[in-house]
């Protein structure tokens, strides 16, 4: 399902964008999949009484965001994508678009009342071992952010979740970073207690299930 979605979607903005060239000079249009390293993804989590910080990082295979309505432990998930190499994204392109696609393996509480909100900050944790202080958003400032929308509910149980972070991938281009570096949270207006489980096989399907951002550039 994640690939017939992409596949479309990356077709509908080929066209689009090619239509944007004259007939004899058409505008160049580029779209580059890009699975996360699971070397550098991980979560952080945050114990509410001590305020530790509790780091996993490695082919861990799930990763954590929002807050454990039981313990009230709040974690957040933390994405690599390499913008280098031969599947990346050239320095000099121009960004027209990026989503990321995320597979909830799990979702607490079960079933789930209402949304839990999440945000996506552009983070640049470097060197790319996590530390405690990343969790924090002083400590480690967002570069730029953006809400999941619509949040998630429990109709995204088991299914794949399509977000749209075109605003951070152009401005990880504009900084010219080399990692597309994201931390997933929820957000924190209104708090509600939530947590998902993010995919992030190392197995045979890592391909349609793991972590994957797809950008059209030109």
């Amino acid at each position: 399902m994640k690939k017939i979605f992409l596949a479309a979607l990356a077709a509908f903005m080929f066209l689009a964008l090619a239509g944007c060239g004259s007939s004899n000079n058409p505008t160049p249009v580029f779209v580059t999949t890009i699975l996360s390293d699971p070397v550098y993804d991980g979560d952080i989590q945050k114990d509410p009484q001590s305020g530790a910080f509790t780091v996993t990082q490695g082919n861990t295979q799930s990763l954590f965001a929002g807050i454990d309505p039981v313990s009230n432990v709040e974690y957040r998930s933390f994405l690599d994508f390499h913008l280098s190499g031969a599947n990346g994204v050239p320095g000099n392109a121009i960004i027209d678009s990026a989503f990321l696609d995320i597979v909830i393996n799990s979702i607490v509480p079960q079933p789930l009342i209402g949304t839990i909100p999440l945000r996506i900050d552009l983070v640049s944790f470097q060197p790319p071992n996590l530390i405690g202080s990343d969790f924090d958003r002083t400590l480690q400032p967002a570069l730029a952010t953006t809400t999941v929308t619509p949040p998630i509910s429990q109709s995204d149980f088991g299914r794949h979740v399509t977000i749209d972070v075109t605003t951070l991938m152009v401005e990880a281009q504009r900084l010219g970073l080399q990692d597309f570096q994201l931390r997933i949270m929820e957000d924190l207006g209104i708090v509600t207690l939530g947590l998902i489980e993010i995919n992030d096989t190392t197995g045979v399907n890592r391909n349609t299930l793991a972590p994957l951002l797809q950008v059209t550039y030109f």
